[in-house]
């Protein structure tokens, strides 16, 4: 698991980066040439949209055939799907990239985290692995926003031209393909032997009390998240900030988020999981407070690194804690309704501030 663990890192930064820096640019693109607040938070909900309804399905295939056929599947529809909006950067391309990189980048998030909570042999080992893991996110959510504003402030020759739109897309149509890279020597694990008879439906998991809470503090918490990632690019622009300090802004999230899960593996002993997502659910209420009142573009990165470390340290706790309360066997179906769950939120969240943003200005 040691040699395997950063091969799958990278493989969750290559194809995740490609969506995320998608997520900041087609909004400036569609804003750019016109499109209203509403229109963009529709074009930003597609990016969960495909998760919601492709999470379960792609829980079970991933319970059946492991690591590497969902993954392989998602990089070519993720390529794809932003290839095609390097071609034609319009409007209704721009959602079709949105849902084929929103799809493929679920569907290989849930094969990956699979893997990695099989790989582990007990408590402390999980908050360790998916402490780990979660850097990729991390690392993805500075790195997708950041070299795609780059490209599009300096690659056309003026920034925000179309040619430089082209040229972020090109590289993250590229970032997918690094994916298969570093998974070409992992193999997978052998099958977890299940009863005879057809498969228990995935729904089934919601009938215990400990799993349905999980869920609904996952919601709350990733729903969180979604706001900022909506509320950023929009604000930035109405203040006339750039594609690189609405990036970095991004950034600066992520790499707190990249920071405080840097320290939880070495804190793993001492961390008690449900104190851990309780007080990060504190923090984001307060900052959420706060937000708002943050004049210019160092005070939103100074809100901005703050909510970072405070929502970075759920992931990993969220992960432990369902890999200990449901079966192996059923593992990639808990992860597929714990996406679908969390990515239902996605969706609903930009489409309504989207709507209330169209309305109030």
């Amino acid at each position: 698991m040691a040699r395997d663990l950063p091969r799958l890192i990278a493989a969750q930064i290559s194809i995740h980066a490609g969506m995320t820096g998608l997520r900041m640019a087609t909004p400036l693109l569609a804003l750019s040439q016109g499109h209203s607040p509403a229109a963009v938070g529709v074009l930003l909900a597609l990016f969960a949209l495909t998760q919601v309804f492709l999470a379960l399905p792609a829980g079970s295939y991933a319970d059946r055939h492991g690591l590497r056929r969902p993954v392989a599947l998602s990089v070519g529809v993720a390529t794809v799907g932003t290839g095609l909006a390097v071609l034609w950067p319009i409007f209704p391309v721009l959602c079709l990239a949105a849902l084929c990189t929103g799809g493929a980048a679920g569907t290989a998030l849930i094969a990956l985290q699979r893997h990695v909570g099989r790989s582990a042999h007990d408590q402390v080992q999980l908050r360790k692995v998916f402490s780990w893991l979660a850097l990729g996110p991390a690392i993805s959510n500075f790195l997708g926003p950041f070299a795609a504003g780059l490209l599009i402030d300096h690659a056309g020759g003026q920034a925000g031209s179309e040619l430089g739109f082209r040229a972020a897309f090109l590289l993250l149509a590229l970032l997918p393909l690094a994916a298969w890279f570093f998974l070409r020597s992992v193999k997978d694990l052998p099958p977890v032997a299940t009863p005879a008879g057809p498969a228990p439906a995935a729904w089934d998991l919601l009938q215990d009390q400990s799993f349905r809470r999980l869920l609904l503090m996952n919601w709350a918490l990733s729903s969180c998240w979604d706001v900022h990632t909506f509320v950023v690019p929009i604000l930035g622009h109405e203040r006339g900030l750039s594609a690189s300090v609405i990036g970095s802004i991004l950034g600066g999230f992520a790499i707190a988020a990249m920071v405080v899960r840097l320290v939880l593996p070495l804190l793993a002993k001492h961390l008690r999981e449900w104190l851990v997502v309780w007080c990060a659910m504190l923090g984001a209420c307060l900052l959420f407070m706060l937000y708002p009142l943050m004049p210019g573009p160092w005070s939103m990165a100074a809100c901005s690194v703050l909510l970072g470390l405070v929502l970075g340290s759920v992931q990993p706790m969220v992960m432990s804690m369902l890999h200990q309360i449901t079966p192996e066997a059923r593992h990639g179906q808990a992860l597929g309704l714990r996406m679908m769950a969390i990515n239902a939120s996605s969706v609903m969240m930009p489409m309504m501030f989207g709507s209330l943003g169209a309305v109030l200005g």
